[in-house]
Parts: structure tokens; C-alpha cells; sequence
């Protein structure tokens, strides 16, 4: 079966995707560097978190390290030259990223049992996890348009991780925000990267008027 016929991105479309992938790879920098680093450091906002993180290390290791695998693989995988040229690549690729999306939501899910954050986690994973298999299906079904568009959603949701953690820098976000407010900012920022990207998927819709 013959593979819908893509018109080619314009130099403006080009462009806005090579300042989105700089902007998010300088906000990757930036919450390694303010949370992680300082994580490591035993920085003292931290240190209780710091404890926290040692102790629940079996399931965080997995964890962290399927999140890392998605949010790597994405950029490869929205490449239009590597997925033209590789397209093999492409696919074991975006098998592994859907298998690092569930390893990491359960994963997920777990860490946060018995926990006030669970109720966010838990919309968060699920989001991650139908998002993803909306992505794999149409995939399998060579709805190529439609996987694009889930891939973003599911991408935009993988990018919470880093995204929510932007602010944690900043003492009084850190220390008055509570763990009520924690996972209701969880669910916003999960609802809010969704609600981004389908504006950006309809953003031609939007603002053309039929004539």
C-alpha cells in the first residue's frame, strides 16, 4: 500500500523546527544542570529529596533511564533526512521508544503509590501511554499523517519531565508549592504541552480563512 504523498516543509517550517529542537535542548541543559548536578551535589534546598531518590533507586533507575531513552530517541525519530534515508532505523527506533514510554509510566505509577503525587502521575502516564499507542497504531496502519500528529502529542507529554522541573530552581516554587499543588502542576503541565502542540498542528486551520 503506497504511503500518503507529503508535500515538502517549507523554509519558514524548517526553520521554526530548528529553533524549537535548540530551545528545547538548551532547556534540557538547564534542568540537568539546576537538578540534577545540584541533586548530586547534595545541594541543601535538595537534600530531603535528595534521600528520597537513594531510597527509591531500584524503581528510579529504570525509571530515569527509560525516560532518557524516549526523550533521545524523539529528535532522531522526527528527522525527516534520517527517517528517508534509515528508514529501518526509524522503526526499531520507535519500538523502543514505545517501550520506554510504558517502562516508564508503570514505573512511574509505582514510585508515586501510596504517595499525594499519584493522582498526577497516574493522568500523566496515562496520557504518555495512550498517546503512544495512538502513535504505534496508526503506525501499524500506515496512517503516516495521523502517527506524526501522535508522536508529537506523545513527545509533548515525554517533555513534561524536563518542562516541569524548569522551575525547581526557584526557592519559592520549590518550598511553598506542597504536594496538592505538585500534582495539579503535573496535570497542568501534561494538559498545557498538549494543548501547545494541537494549536501548533492546527495552526494553519486557525488562522486561514476559507474563501
Amino acid at each position: 500500500m503506497p504511503e500518503p504523498t507529503l508535500l515538502a516543509p517549507s523554509t519558514a517550517g524548517t526553520r521554526f523546527k530548528t529553533i524549537l529542537w535548540i530551545s528545547l535542548g538548551l532547556t534540557v541543559v538547564f534542568v540537568f544542570i539546576t537538578s540534577e548536578l545540584l541533586l548530586i551535589t547534595d545541594y541543601p534546598m535538595y537534600h530531603a529529596y535528595r534521600l528520597q531518590v537513594i531510597a527509591d533507586r531500584h524503581l528510579l533507575i529504570p525509571h530515569t533511564l527509560a525516560g532518557i531513552f524516549a526523550l533521545l530517541i524523539g529528535p532522531i525519530n522526527f528527522s525527516s533526512r534520517i527517517r528517508q534515508r534509515y528508514l529501518r532505523l526509524h522503526r526499531i527506533l520507535g519500538y523502543v521508544y514505545v517501550i520506554a514510554v510504558f517502562v516508564g509510566s508503570f514505573t512511574g505509577i509505582a514510585l508515586a503509590a501510596g504517595r499525594p503525587g499519584l493522582p498526577g502521575t497516574s493522568m500523566q502516564a496515562a496520557a504518555w501511554m495512550v498517546c503512544t499507542a495512538a502513535a504505534f497504531i496508526t503506525a501499524r496502519n500506515r496512517q503516516i499523517i495521523q502517527h506524526r500528529q501522535w508522536m508529537a502529542r506523545s513527545y509533548a507529554v515525554t517533555f513534561t519531565f524536563v518542562s516541569s522541573r524548569v522551575l525547581n530552581l526557584w526557592p519559592r516554587y520549590w518550598s511553598h508549592l506542597g504536594d496538592v499543588l505538585s500534582a495539579v502542576g503535573v496535570i497542568a503541565f501534561t494538559l498545557a504541552s498538549l494543548l501547545i502542540v494541537d494549536l501548533g498542528l492546527n495552526w494553519r486551520e486557525l488562522t486561514n480563512r476559507r474563501n
